[in-house]
């Protein structure tokens, strides 16, 4: 599988990927932000929403959909998906526990690996990672082969995810946004498009602003990790950039951070 280009000037050509797009809440802002948008999203019924709401974008190029599971690399070309049967915002990949998978349904559908839909596309300038407790799998294999977009962003339902971004991603600069206070913080919220700026309210459910349009200032790995330590994971998503940088280290200091993050982190395993 060929890599997207990264020595490329990404920000001639601005794509972002929306992994879970759900029903595409967060699709308007991304326009606004970008030459192209790949929408994913595996359960079909939300792509037709998609598709429908959307459909001036994607007759005009600048909206493409994918309607797949997406997964790691050596995936089949279908994969059991299980749907929420009332929640569909709940619709994940990996199997549900025993305790609740009465909720859900178990279908199969057409999947595809992460980087064959990067490599189709091109090569990143924001990536969002929504995709209910897989986001772990589909960094590593980002980082893996290389690719490291200037912004990123990924659900902290895991620990595992700051570390995969500290650690193996080396990004440099985060900031948190809330899921349950995006619609309340981010309502008629100041953004960047262009030169300029215009006023837009992002919606219940939404993932919200990325980049310079989350307010507050960048945190360095031992801020977030603080951050984290307080506030717990769950909805909430972890933002990175290396587009930022903050107050430099020895790389020695990088390595003792590091270590501390994953004392840290076993720590918290055991109890």
């Amino acid at each position: 599988m060929g890599r997207p280009d990264q020595s490329a000037d990404t920000t001639s050509r601005k794509i972002i990927y929306d992994f879970g797009a759900n029903n595409g809440d967060d699709i308007p802002y991304y326009l606004k932000k970008a030459d192209l948008v790949i929408a994913v999203e595996a359960n079909p019924a939300p792509c037709r929403q998609i598709e429908a709401r959307f459909s001036d974008a994607i007759r005009e190029g600048r909206l493409r959909v994918e309607n797949c599971v997406v997964a790691g690399e050596g995936s089949s070309p279908e994969a059991y998906f299980y749907l929420h049967k009332r929640h569909h915002v709940l619709g994940r990949f990996p199997e549900p526990d025993a305790s609740v998978i009465g909720d859900f349904e178990k279908v199969l559908l057409p999947s595809k690996s992460v980087m064959q839909i990067v490599s189709e596309h091109g090569a990143p300038y924001y990536i969002k990672i929504d995709i209910e407790h897989y986001e772990q799998v589909i960094l590593k294999e980002l980082f893996r082969n290389g690719v490291k977009p200037p912004l990123l962003s990924a659900e902290a339902q895991s620990i595992q995810v700051f570390a995969l971004l500290a650690g193996m991603g080396e990004y440099t600069a985060f900031k948190l946004v809330d899921g349950e206070t995006v619609a309340k913080k981010y309502g008629n919220h100041a953004i960047r498009v262009g030169d300029g700026m215009e006023p837009y309210s992002f919606p219940a459910h939404s993932a919200g602003p990325f980049g310079e349009d989350i307010d507050g200032e960048w945190m360095n790995a031992d801020d977030l990790f603080e951050a984290l330590a307080k506030e717990g994971l769950g909805w909430k998503d972890i933002h990175a950039t290396n587009l930022v940088q903050l107050d430099p280290v020895s790389q020695g200091q990088k390595r003792r951070q590091r270590l501390r993050h994953l004392r840290g982190w076993l720590k918290a395993v055991k109890l």
